[in-house]
């Protein structure tokens, strides 16, 4: 006879399993969400001091539970003006790379992005952006590690020999993704110090394939996202940064947001500081608390933030969720028609 307990486990990891297969599945997220601009809104990509920027996320997530989450995320992006006017296009590429579960559920993103930055106005920075991002998304399992009830006997218990009895065609599959996104930015308050930025994006607008069973009823649902992100100078040396996000995917819904204030240090702080720290706290509804610590010096930053759970699963994760680790370098290329040389651009 089948252990009980065994027999419970195989069943519900097999379930898992399959629901993560099989499922009308959900996006990827970040808690350090505006590290990775395109993932929230392809028109994001562009708004930025300097001609080209590149970051990269990696995310660590679960250890105190199951198997981790292993997510990275790279971008990169350039910025280019367009005739004698203000307007801009931007450039770019989005990686994303996750690995999770015992079976080793593997994705990778290879998405190019392409934004158009029509100007507003003459007299101060204001822009209506349209970006576009689209490209190959390719999902793998190791068969090798799947265990299911099939697998148990009576008399033995479990025997990896015997079949798992799954039909699945192939241990992985490539499909096609699309996303659409507008975003409104602008300047404000004394000496336009003040920025801003409001937008939103429409992901899986093609309905990407998710089934390694090959059934193609089974689709990726749509998934929309509003953003939004001020920043505030506070003196000549400090500025606050509010940034939230709400995103809808089927029945699931997620709405983060939050704050980080930050100060320049060095013998000319308000001009051209030596570093800038920041510090603040986002927090995901109903599920984490996430303080944040960043540091820039020149053209690169790097930020550190940890997830302190604060969901149902707080009481099996110990309060325990993931850590993130960002970097980020933004710069000019100092040729004649370079941002740095515009009195107007897409800035935040």
């Amino acid at each position: 006879m089948i252990p009980g307990s065994c027999f419970r486990r195989s069943i519900a990891g097999f379930t898992l399993m399959l629901s993560l297969l099989t499922a009308k599945g959900q996006d990827l997220h970040f808690s350090q969400f505006f590290e990775a601009p395109l993932l929230r809104n392809p028109s994001l990509a562009g708004i930025y001091t300097g001609d080209y920027r590149i970051q990269g996320v990696y995310r660590d997530q679960w250890n105190s539970v199951t198997n981790a989450y292993r997510t990275g995320s790279l971008n990169a992006e350039i910025k280019l003006p367009i005739g004698s006017g203000n307007d801009f296009i931007s450039t770019g590429i989005q990686a994303l790379f996750d690995k999770a579960g015992t079976v080793g559920l593997t994705t990778t993103h290879i998405l190019p992005a392409f934004n158009y930055h029509k100007s507003l106005s003459n007299d101060k920075t204001m822009y209506l952006s349209l970006g576009f991002m689209g490209g190959l998304i390719r999902k793998s399992i190791d068969i090798t590690k799947v265990t299911t009830d099939n697998q148990y006997n009576g008399a033995g218990g479990y025997d990896p020999t015997l079949p798992t009895g799954e039909t699945m065609l192939s241990p992985n599959y490539s499909t096609w993704d699309a996303s659409v996104g507008m975003s409104f930015n602008t300047t404000f308050g004394t000496d336009q110090q003040n920025s801003m930025f409001i937008g939103g994006a429409y992901h899986h607008l093609n309905r990407p394939k998710n089934s390694f069973y090959h059934n193609r009823s089974i689709e990726l649902n749509p998934k929309y996202v509003a953003s939004i992100g001020v920043k505030w100078s506070m003196d000549d040396v400090s500025y606050l940064t509010l940034q939230a996000d709400y995103s809808k995917q089927g029945a699931y819904k997620e709405t983060i947001g939050g704050a980080l204030y930050s100060y320049k240090l060095g013998v000319d702080a308000d001009n051209n500081p030596a570093y800038t720290v920041s510090g603040g706290l986002f927090v995901r509804w109903k599920d984490a608390m996430v303080p944040v610590l960043k540091i820039e010096w020149g053209n690169l930053s790097t930020a550190l933030s940890y997830d302190v759970n604060i969901s149902q699963l707080k009481t099996a994760s110990m309060g325990r969720g993931g850590f993130e680790l960002s970097v980020s370098y933004i710069g000019f290329l100092h040729h004649d028609n370079s941002a740095q040389y515009k009195m107007l651009c897409p800035k935040f």
